[in-house]
């Protein structure tokens, strides 16, 4: 249920005027929800390179302004650098963070490059995974030539660009707009000062290995055991240590911790111990709960617990507080665009969340309170997962419950989601009712905004309703095969799924009562009516047995 996110990573060609960088990066914080994350300049490159992340429809647009406003700041036949380049926006790559798929990130890319060539008269080539040719999926193969053969190169009719005219733009020059995977930068600390032991364990682990020649002169490979990563070793004298120095190029192929334990085997054949690690920039959240997962599992402890337990083990068991304070909130890259409201009730404690209820504001109401009841239904059933998982005698099974707990987890998040959704549906509700209402048309609008946030306030308890529901699966599971002495728990967590199942359905019938469309009303009621009678059966289902449990236990 988390929103979308991705990263933008343009290129812009001038590294050295910092009143032209400096209107290039306001065009990007032009757009409303951008977070602006890095400017990086270099004098010899005379390039910069800026990184920006946002929700993807906001991202293109302050992508879009940027390439303007370096089109109109960089004149490209002026242009010196050492750095390859073909435009004033040499390449911009958007990344897929958090709620898209590359897929759907690529479509972004394709759409801004259309938009590039359509309405500044800018030739883009698309490369990488937005490529719409194999033969441009190479941004090296886009930029051959760069800007001084791109007269030439627009000329050739296998090299026309995508998007945009296929004419020679003088003051431009070309872009290249793409759809790449996240890289990470992580440095591996080591217990030696010897660049030369790092080095080599350095090309033990790169991709593209090390080579020799032989006895004939030829140069043989041998590549390293990791896949899309760049390594090199190196001493810092600052840390007064030696680092493995990484680029991940493709964190889905080779994760963070995959990388570190490999760096660790490899290290230790060579009598090098390492120490722990170093961060350089952010990286998904995704990326950090996997590797507390990985170290959980590894331990055969369950990984259905919180975020912030799975963020700890990741620290602890990678060494990221070797020679810096790793911060979650300065380092993952969700976290740093997170802008949290202060009257969230999920932020709340439980005495707060209490007294707001018991206020004379009317949210949150019944609806949040159902959510959060249902949560912590889900809640205890994860509690007897994991319990189950960690039981003595029980080792073979840590998996099974520990795949439970995950499910649980997963449903508590979805329910606590809705909370906040519920009372913010509500909100719209009194929003719509408070807009103006003295002339026909004024009314009108008023009329649909009052049936728009209605229909949706119906929909926020429902979906509590289905998720809810999903929740009587573990809730079975854990009363039938999980650890006996908390099977009352999960029993508590059985009446507490189904008191949120009804109590959302009150709230769906309510505000469906204020809808004039029938059809839809009817429907989702009918739903209701089969959710509640299947949360009511599930309940009375558990129960008899946890009585039967019980009047076991007691011999009676």
């Amino acid at each position: 249920m988390g929103k979308q996110i991705i990263e933008c990573v343009p290129n812009f060609s001038e590294g050295r005027d910092m009143e032209i960088i400096k209107q290039i990066t306001d065009s990007i914080e032009s757009v409303e929800g951008i977070r602006l994350l890095d400017v990086d300049p270099g004098r010899d490159t005379n390039r910069t390179v800026v990184t920006f992340v946002g929700e993807p429809e906001r991202v293109t647009e302050a992508a879009f302004r940027a390439v303007r406003k370096a089109s109109e700041l960089i004149d490209m036949s002026k242009h010196h650098g050492e750095h390859p380049r073909m435009g004033a926006t040499d390449v911009c790559p958007l990344v897929p963070v958090s709620g898209i798929t590359m897929e759907e990130t690529a479509e972004y890319a394709r759409m801004l490059a259309r938009r590039i060539g359509d309405e500044l008269g800018i030739p883009v080539y698309c490369y990488e995974n937005a490529a719409l040719s194999e033969q441009r999926r190479n941004l090296a193969d886009c930029r051959s030539g760069e800007y001084e053969g791109l007269r030439k190169k627009l000329a050739d009719p296998e090299w026309k660009p995508d998007f945009g005219p296929a004419v020679f733009n003088e003051r431009s020059g070309a872009t290249a707009v793409g759809a790449r995977d996240f890289l990470v930068a992580f440095n591996v600390n080591l217990n030696t000062t010897s660049t030369r032991r790092a080095n080599a364990i350095a090309y033990d682990v790169r991709e593209k290995g090390r080579a020799f020649k032989n006895e004939k002169g030829e140069i043989i490979s041998f590549p390293g055991s990791l896949k899309s990563v760049k390594a090199i070793g190196w001493y810092i004298k600052e840390y007064g240590i030696a680092q493995i120095s990484m680029n991940l190029t493709n964190i889905s192929v080779t994760p963070v911790h995959i990388a570190f334990d490999e760096v660790c085997r490899k290290a230790d054949a060579r009598g090098v111990r390492v120490t722990g690690s170093e961060l350089v920039g952010l990286i998904p959240l995704k990326s950090i709960l996997d590797a507390g997962r990985y170290f959980l599992e590894k331990q055969q402890r369950s990984t259905g617990v919180a975020d912030e337990e799975l963020i700890k083990i990741a620290i602890r068991s990678m060494g990221l507080n070797d020679v810096h304070k790793f911060n979650p909130e300065e380092k993952i890259i969700e976290y740093v665009m997170k802008e949290e409201k202060k009257d969230r009730l999920i932020s709340m404690s439980l005495r707060d969340f209490m007294n707001e209820t018991a206020s004379e504001s009317p949210a949150p109401g019944g609806g949040s309170v159902s959510a959060y009841i249902g949560a912590l239904g889900a809640a205890l059933g994860t509690m007897v997962a994991n319990l189950s998982s960690h039981k003595r005698g029980w080792d073979d099974r840590w998996k099974e419950f520990s795949d439970w707990a995950e499910k649980g987890k997963e449903i508590q998040n979805n329910l606590l989601h809705l909370v906040d959704e519920d009372t913010e549906a509500f909100n719209r509700i009194l929003d719509a009712f408070g807009l103006p209402k003295k002339t026909a048309e004024e009314i009108k609008v008023r009329n649909s905004a009052i049936q728009e946030a209605t229909r949706e306030a119906a929909l926020v308890p429902f979906k509590v309703m289905e998720a809810a529901l999903t929740g009587f699966e573990l809730i079975r599971e854990m009363v039938a095969k999980g650890n006996p002495a908390s099977v009352t728990d999960a029993a508590v967590g059985a009446l507490a799924l189904r008191t949120c199942i009804r109590g959302a359905f009150l709230n769906v019938r309510v505000n469906a009562s204020g809808i004039e469309d029938r059809e839809f009303v009817n429907n989702l009621l009918d739903k209701g009516k089969i959710i509640e009678s299947q949360a009511i059966r599930e309940e009375e289902e558990i129960l008899r047995k946890v009585d039967l449990y019980i009047l076991d236990a007691a011999g009676q």
